[in-house]
């Protein structure tokens, strides 16, 4: 649980960048409870993760040239409110953490419509060497790219972890 870390409000969530949206949540997205289905949640969270991870150069060229990538080692998703058909959402990115190997990070769902926030998606990416399969250390661009991206001092809100993972040292 969040223990004493409080969720954040739509307002403080919407003053980070946008990385998805806004969007409408389409017909096809609808479950059988009549809201959106979890493995959208899901997948938008990660695409927008994707899109930051991106930007901070951990992509198709940066596997081919210094055989290095991203392995997710674990995730955590926690549903707040509600997501309907029709309904507009969004998908912000923050900074948890970082070591030499590790990245935690959050994506927040929030709806539009409702101003709510919909849910978080914790992940922690483990930086790897794909030839050896074993985590390996950011280089130094790189570090410096995840801290200009993710850093964590750009809210004051604390982040709305699960206390269940994060980063072990």
């Amino acid at each position: 649980m969040t223990g004493t870390i409080a969720i954040p409000s739509y307002d403080e969530v919407v003053a980070l960048s946008r990385e998805l949206g806004p969007l409408t949540v389409p017909e096809s997205y609808r479950d059988e409870n009549d809201h959106m289905n979890i493995a959208h949640y899901f997948d938008l969270c990660v695409a927008a993760t994707a899109r930051v991870f991106d930007r901070v150069g951990i992509t198709d060229e940066y596997r081919a040239t210094r055989g290095a990538g991203f392995f997710t080692g674990e995730h955590h998703i926690r549903y707040h409110a509600e997501t309907r058909i029709g309904e507009e959402i969004s998908v912000y990115v923050r900074g948890v953490d970082r070591s030499d190997k590790v990245v935690h990070i959050m994506a927040l769902l929030v709806n539009d419509t409702t101003r709510r926030l919909s849910c978080t998606l914790e992940v922690t990416a483990i930086h790897v060497d794909l030839r050896s399969r074993r985590a390996a250390a950011f280089a130094a661009d790189t570090a410096a790219a995840i801290d200009r991206e993710l850093a964590p001092a750009a809210v004051s809100w604390p982040a709305p972890v699960c206390g269940a993972m994060g980063i072990r040292r």
